[in-house]
């Protein structure tokens, strides 16, 4: 069986995006969900109610592999050549990757924060939205450029 090597690279760059993106959604949870269940053990150690809210936090990373998802979908039906949706996949993927775990050290923090002091929740989550919105502009630039 022979491989066309450009079809090959064309298919990194695709499959990459998104498997990054997973990677990242993956890691995410590995940052922020141990957090959460630490600020829950917090309130059980203090005799407090552990926040349900909190679970918001738990789950701020899973978004990114929707978006990893979308170009999935979207970066076959492009124009582009071999080369650009390798360098485009790959590159958009390692962004959302990044992002995904940067949103999940602000949700870790918001997390212990909120069960420490009761105060700030939609402030955390302001925080945490800045970073989603980094995502959303990288799926909306790829788009873009396809």
């Amino acid at each position: 069986m022979q491989y066309d090597v450009l079809e090959l690279l064309r298919w990194i760059g695709i499959g990459g995006c998104f498997g990054l993106s997973a990677i990242g959604s993956a890691l995410g949870m590995a940052y922020n969900g141990p957090a959460v269940i630490g600020a829950w053990k917090k309130c059980y150690v203090q005799n407090k109610p552990a926040p349900f809210i909190i679970i918001v936090f738990g789950g701020t990373t899973l978004s990114n592999i929707i978006y990893g998802f979308i170009l999935l979908v979207l970066l076959p039906t492009s124009s582009l050549n071999p080369y650009q949706l390798l360098t485009l996949g790959l590159g958009s993927g390692a962004c959302i990757c990044v992002i995904a775990v940067t949103q999940a050290m602000c949700s870790a923090a918001a997390a212990d924060a909120y069960v420490e002091t009761g105060k700030g929740y939609g402030l955390y989550l302001m925080i945490i939205g800045i970073a989603e919105t980094v995502s959303i502009f990288a799926v909306a630039f790829v788009i873009m450029m396809m």
